[in-house]
């Protein structure tokens, strides 16, 4: 099982390392395959002006896209919400077999996380009427612990002065990731390994990277997406392998006082799978139950 002896800091390093060691990386703009460093943006960019698109993180296991079909789904449907206009040769299996192009380019095929970003055509909030889908596709290279049960819990703390709107578009994985960013940022300087975000009436409902589930009485829970967290594919697929394998799930609204009064707390991301957090502040938390859920899911 992985374990967790550095604060986050030096999970984001991946890029900076294949540039020192000298390998060159390669990036897929809209198809076309350029060197990692070449300049791909323009700047009336709607993505870099406004946040306006959507991304994927994924996972490439022995040459293959993890969680594929809930990947497409949730990007098909919010292209759908943010009224992209979808050409038909956009599809689902270009964007797969685009994934795998760059992933074997970048000699990458055994383990990696995939940053799929789509946005649409250039241009300002009010002006212009391109909104087909373009494409950046990103690959950096996995460590085989990132994908394993963490021996030793995370410690993660509450971000503050962050509130995430329980609006529309909350459960988006959108381009439009400020809250975020500046959770990290805090979970770096206080030295946890993430941060706990709340929405706009106080619950719990995510981390700055994963989703949330905690245990208490040997039951699960994890918020409801109304209650504004990202659609998580790996909390879908949880929830869905769950109910096949006998684990109810109840779908419940998370506080903090009821967050501190659980057993057990874990995060849920595509390329991280489930990860044991084992301190808030200094209130400590159990990994039974989680193990067992582990050996049960995967």
């Amino acid at each position: 099982m992985q374990k967790y002896n550095k604060p986050p800091q030096a999970v984001h390093c991946f890029c900076f390392f294949r540039v020192f060691c000298g390998a060159m990386a390669f990036i897929n703009l809209n198809g076309k395959l350029i060197e990692q460093l070449q300049p791909v943006l323009q700047a009336d960019n709607r993505s870099f002006r406004y946040g306006y698109g959507l991304f994927e993180t994924i996972l490439v296991n022995d040459s293959g896209i993890q969680l594929k079909d809930y990947h497409w789904k949730r990007l098909w449907a919010g292209m759908a919400q943010l009224q992209f206009s979808i050409p038909k040769h956009f599809t689902p299996s270009v964007l797969e077999a685009e994934v795998l192009k760059t992933v074997k380019k970048n000699k990458q095929e055994a383990l990696s996380r995939v940053r799929l970003q789509v946005f649409p055509g250039n241009g300002g909030l009010y002006d212009g009427d391109n909104y087909n889908p373009e494409y950046l596709i990103e690959c950096f290279p996995l460590e085989p612990h990132i994908i394993e049960l963490n021996e030793a819990g995370m410690t993660v703390g509450i971000a503050q002065g962050l509130v995430k709107s329980n609006d529309s578009t909350a459960n988006l994985k959108s381009c439009n990731a400020l809250v975020y960013a500046l959770a990290s940022r805090q979970a770096r300087e206080n030295k946890w390994n993430d941060a706990l975000i709340v929405n706009n009436t106080g619950h719990i409902i995510e981390t700055s990277i994963a989703n949330v589930f905690w245990v208490k009485n040997s039951k699960i829970y994890t918020p409801p997406v109304s209650e504004g967290c990202v659609a998580g594919v790996m909390r879908a697929y949880i929830l869905d392998i769950a109910a096949e394998k006998g684990l109810e799930i109840t779908l419940k609204p998370l506080s903090v006082a009821e967050l501190m009064e659980a057993d057990e707390v874990f995060a849920t991301n595509a390329i991280r799978r489930l990860k044991w957090v084992g301190n808030i502040d200094d209130r400590a938390f159990k990994c039974n139950e989680i193990k067992r859920i582990c050996s049960i899911i995967f």
